[in-house]
């Protein structure tokens, strides 16, 4: 597996948050935006709390898939690997969280496993987060390009996995091109993708799905919260709804996490409901601060514990770039 550098993550989350501000910065020169942040902060702990339960929740999900393919490993250090994916989440379609391979496959867990429970996750997660979205049907332009990314992602997935010969002609015709870089990444897809097809029965299916409900069921219930702190007055079902759909939006735009046109979509379905915009915009900052930041900040911590401890044992580490068996994402 290529090497993945943990300054590499810190100067990405470090430019990505500086980006951040100096966006909120423009924002609040217009509309005011910090002038409430002091009545935010208090309110964070308890918000992050509700996220790192369903971060649990999540972790639960992909041991259990682990488990099923016949892939055991231990609680905790299964935990920080997971987490450690959360580092590099603010990526495209969260490929970066395949960073997991780094410290699964030298446990004996196959990359294509990896990548398959990561592929089996973010389908499930994509039809959960749509479920709720479709509680309430806050702006149907959004709701309709939520409902085709979805359909294309997830229809993706299952032809693949039924059809595993549309990536093989693929992966042969790169290779006859010269391409065997693209022509392995396609392969690795293919593989992880027919890997899929174990998880595809009733139990795993029924317990992913409880598992994302309640990993993501937190998650809105934790911006229905905020709303409720801060004063902002929108009926329960629709505020229910409202940041699954946003997270929809931002999965759909491919932008790194979703940054921007998330909170976007969140100040959009808020102004429906005639939630001024400095208040809508500052919802958003509070919800994405304890989502998409604080599982940022918990992935790099992951990280650096499973260096340290790598380092101690006298492995390789990611800070030295050393590569160490396995495929690359």
């Amino acid at each position: 597996m290529a090497p993945v550098r943990l300054r590499g993550a810190i100067a990405g989350f470090l430019l990505l948050t500086a980006a951040y501000v100096g966006v909120l910065a423009w924002v609040d020169a217009r509309n005011p935006v910090f002038a409430g942040v002091a009545g935010l902060l208090p309110l964070l702990p308890a918000m992050a709390a509700m996220s790192a339960l369903g971060y649990l929740a999540r972790y639960l999900r992909w041991r259990r898939l682990l488990v099923r393919a016949g892939h055991p490993d231990g609680f905790v250090r299964g935990l920080l690997a997971y987490l450690a994916g959360f580092a590099f989440t603010a990526t495209p379609g969260k490929v970066g969280e395949l960073v997991r391979m780094r410290y699964l496959v030298p446990r004996g867990v196959p990359a294509p496993v990896v990548f398959g429970a990561f592929v089996f996750e973010r389908a499930l997660d994509l039809l959960v987060v749509l479920c709720l979205a479709l509680l309430s049907i806050g702006d149907r332009r959004l709701l309709a390009m939520s409902v085709v990314f979805v359909a294309i992602f997830v229809g993706g997935v299952v032809a693949v996995a039924a059809s595993p010969g549309l990536l093989g002609a693929l992966q042969g015709g790169l290779q006859a091109r010269g391409w065997r870089r693209l022509a392995g990444l396609a392969g690795g897809l293919r593989d992880a993708l027919v890997g899929c097809s174990r998880w595809l029965n009733g139990p795993d299916l029924l317990a992913g799905t409880a598992y994302g409900l309640l990993a993501w069921g937190l998650t809105a219930a934790s911006f229905v919260w905020l709303l409720g702190q801060l004063g902002v007055i929108v009926p329960t079902l629709a505020a229910f709804a409202a940041y699954p759909l946003a997270m929809l939006a931002g999965a759909a735009s491919m932008l790194p996490g979703g940054v921007g046109s998330t909170e976007l979509a969140i100040v959009t379905l808020l102004a429906r409901h005639e939630v001024a915009i400095g208040t809508a915009a500052l919802v958003a900052v509070g919800v994405r601060l304890s989502t998409l930041w604080f599982s940022i900040l918990c992935g790099l911590v992951s990280v650096a514990v499973l260096e340290a401890v790598a380092a101690r044992r006298g492995a390789p580490s990611v800070r030295d770039g050393t590569k160490r068996g396995g495929t690359d994402r």
